[in-house]
């Protein structure tokens, strides 16, 4: 039977490690719902930092092993693996889960738990309660140059069942990666309800498939990282921008996806909803998420960032809560407790129907450059 350990890291991304011990023979395999910083060389680095957690936990298993220096030791072998590979996520993390799956039932490893448990959640409110104005990422004037320097084409595409928009999206990432097409905003929606499952996650762990089945729920899972998002086609606001690398040149991971939702923050901010920018990837109102964003970058020349963002207009909170597996220490450093009352939807700030929301912000992209 597998064993699974999980860590949220506050502010972070979950990491999920499963052990499985078949046959005289240990595998280790991490998932997640963080993000890579390059195609090739994550996928290469997670085989690495899984052959690492096999040697790591087989040492963990020799008599009289202390955890503590265990996970140390363990750290200074993933770092220089998953350093620079992951964002949202480290390798820290991806011990503690090994550490979690393999020795949960230790009493050693209550003890440790517990110190590092106090140790991070110090941190965490200390960081939470520093009321020093943060700066912003990026500077709002250098968004709308490079806005009305790259002019994406705006495309108001119809309806498209989830499998589908899947295709479009990766084949126009490629298509822009490639020169063949100009950059492009795409405001699009959906055939039928669905479940979009981040490139790292593993889609059993994250969706009750049967649930998903009976209320006929698509499961889908699109190519760039993050996580889950539910998906009903009346409630949602779904809009993809394909760019070439350029678009984001110089620019750090989180600077990046600020550039490329500022311009539904503002929209937002024109319907009356008081949006901001939350965490790495998330647009949030003053009580709860509204939506989130997820990026891909394409190779080629001249290359293409792949950067799509949902938004909830409104929600079915019970039927979510039903189709989506939430664990609990995926909300571990939520005030809230609950997937569905962490979503705060456009319609709790505005008065305007889904249609001239969705007006409002397409006004707002041509704005700011779209043509």
């Amino acid at each position: 039977m597998p064993a699974i350990g999980e860590v949220k890291i506050p502010g972070g991304k979950l990491v999920r490690v499963t052990v499985t011990d078949a046959a005289g023979t240990r595998t280790c395999h991490i998932d997640g719902d963080f993000f890579a910083a390059g195609e090739q060389a994550f996928a290469a680095a997670i085989t690495q930092a899984e052959a690492v957690l096999v040697a790591r936990l087989d040492a963990l298993d020799a008599p009289g092993t202390a955890i503590e220096p265990w996970y140390r030791a363990t750290v200074r072998a993933l770092e220089p693996i998953v350093g620079s590979a992951l964002i949202g996520a480290n390798a820290e993390s991806i011990a503690l889960a090994a550490l979690r799956a393999h020795a949960q039932h230790a009493p050693e490893l209550a003890r440790f738990e517990a110190e590092r448990s106090a140790r991070i959640r110090r941190q965490w409110q200390a960081a939470q309660h520093d009321e020093r104005t943060q700066p912003p990422l990026i500077d709002p004037r250098s968004v709308r140059e490079r806005w009305r320097a790259f002019a994406p084409v705006l495309v108001e595409d119809g309806p498209r069942m989830p499998e589908e928009q899947m295709r479009v999206e990766r084949a126009w990432s490629r298509e822009v990666a490639r020169g063949e097409r100009p950059a492009t905003l795409r405001v699009w929606d959906w055939a039928a309800p669905a479940v979009v499952c981040g490139a790292y996650q593993s889609i059993e762990d994250e969706v009750r498939l049967d649930q998903a089945r009976v209320r006929g729920v698509h499961v889908v899972r699109r190519d760039s990282g993050g996580g889950a998002m539910y998906i009903e086609p009346a409630r949602t606001i779904t809009v993809s921008l394909y760019a070439p690398l350029g678009f984001v040149h110089g620019l750090s991971m989180a600077q990046s996806f600020q550039l490329c939702d500022m311009w539904l923050i503002e929209g937002l901010r024109a319907c009356g909803v008081r949006a901001r920018f939350a965490g790495l990837n998330d647009i949030a109102g003053p009580h709860g998420k509204i939506g989130g964003s997820a990026q891909q970058r394409v190779p080629g020349e001249p290359g293409c960032i792949l950067h799509h963002t949902t938004l909830a207009y409104s929600i079915d909170a019970r039927a979510m809560g039903a189709v989506l597996n939430t664990s609990a220490e995926k909300m571990s450093d939520k005030a809230v407790k609950s997937a569905a009352k962490r979503v705060e939807p456009i319609c709790a700030g505005t008065r305007l129907t889904r249609a001239q929301v969705v007006e409002r912000l397409v006004r707002t992209a041509r704005a700011f450059g779209a043509v």
